[in-house]
């Protein structure tokens, strides 16, 4: 519910005192010269403009523009039958603070028209009154006119400032969010690849243990090795995403296709590849989660990676001989969902192929940043 000082306005250049005196100027108006019966209608009319005012604070939606009708309407009949115009001070700070900007704008232009109107009238009925009181007039005419835009320009302003602040928190939990799945996918990528050489070569050192004691020996030591690998992988994860190249990639691809007794074979060049950092990342994340899946799921014995590039797009393709997917390996997992998220964000592709083993095939577009480096060259 409102309280009943809902119609003093909260402006930082009008003091409470001097609304005050606006409210009981009307009276002495009323009282000062004419007869009971017009002092009691104006009275009457006094009471009515504030109830009206009241109401228009507690009114939803169009009941807001039937009362600042209402106000105007008392308005003009205070200006003709009374001389006095400044209750249009109180609509003038209502109206500024009407939330649409429709709405507004057309009961600003209306206050306006209709006090002015009003004014130029009361020039005729009240000529020597109005007279001497033409400075204040034009006060009041400059208010009903300011005053309303200055309060609709701060509430718009500040309405803007709280969304920007509603936006900024919204932005926050979103980058939080994108952080949180972006770390996921990297440990994912990054620990799934060692933790599952460490499982290959552990199994294949437990063979080993009676067998070829030396060998197992061997095989340890590289686990031990590979565990310190990973170790190490994700601190820097934790420090900062730092930039895979493909070569680089390709070796521990073919270091780990080789602990799970895998043949590895490579169709194209990686020193000819020409990418920015972020697109090479991009596609070494990939070709070490589609690897890896290669040794959990495939039971292949040859995996074929093709790196091809034209002057439109990079091509990699990642294929094995073994038994395929369909039993052994959902293509909508965490690994393969990962993937497809970082390829659409540089505006690629991935295709999965089934058949005589699978294939997985990644496109990249790299015409556009071809364009841009001779640019800047």
């Amino acid at each position: 519910m409102q309280s009943w000082y809902s119609i003093i306005p909260k402006s930082p250049w009008l003091s409470i005192y001097i609304w005050v005196i606006f409210c009981i100027m009307p009276f002495f108006f009323i009282v000062r010269e004419f007869s009971p019966l017009y002092v009691g209608v104006g009275i009457i009319m006094i009471l009515l403009y504030f109830l009206c005012h009241k109401f228009s604070f507690q009114a939803k939606t169009g009941l807001v523009y039937m009362w600042i009708s209402f106000q105007m309407v008392l308005n003009i009949a205070m200006t003709l039958m009374f001389g006095y115009i400044y209750l249009s001070l109180f609509t003038a700070f209502f109206i500024g603070n009407i939330r649409q900007t429709v709405g507004f704008y057309i009961m600003y232009g209306l206050h306006i028209g209709f006090t002015v109107l009003s004014i130029v009238a009361g020039y005729f009925i009240f000529l020597d009154m109005f007279l001497t009181q033409t400075p204040f007039i034009i006060i009041a005419v400059i208010g009903v006119v300011l005053l309303p835009f200055t309060l609709f320009t701060r509430n718009k302003r500040e309405n803007l400032e709280s969304e920007l602040e509603t936006a900024k928190d919204r932005i926050s939990e979103l980058t939080i969010h994108e952080e949180r799945q972006r770390i996921a996918r990297d440990l994912h990528d990054t620990l799934g690849q060692k933790l599952s050489m460490i499982g290959l070569k552990s199994d294949l050192a437990a063979r080993l243990i009676e067998k070829n004691p030396q060998q197992a020996i061997s095989e340890i030591k590289d686990i031990r090795q590979t565990a310190s690998s990973a170790l190490k992988e994700v601190r820097e994860l934790v420090a900062d995403m730092r930039a895979v190249r493909i070569e680089e990639e390709l070796s521990r691809v073919e270091q780990i296709l080789r602990a799970a007794e895998i043949k590895f074979r490579l169709i194209g060049d990686p020193k000819s590849i020409q990418m920015p950092a972020l697109y090479e990342n991009v596609v070494s994340m990939c070709l070490k989660e589609a690897v890896t899946n290669v040794v959990k799921h495939s039971r292949a014995a040859t995996c074929t990676v093709t790196l091809l590039q034209n002057e439109n797009e990079l091509s990699l393709s990642i294929k094995d001989d073994g038994i395929g997917l369909e039993k052994k390996y959902s293509p909508t997992g965490s690994g393969l969902k990962g993937m497809q998220e970082r390829v659409e964000f540089i505006n690629g592709t991935v295709e999965l192929k089934k058949g005589q083993g699978t294939e997985l095939i990644v496109h990249i577009p790299v015409a556009i940043t071809h364009q841009k480096g001779s640019e800047e060259a």
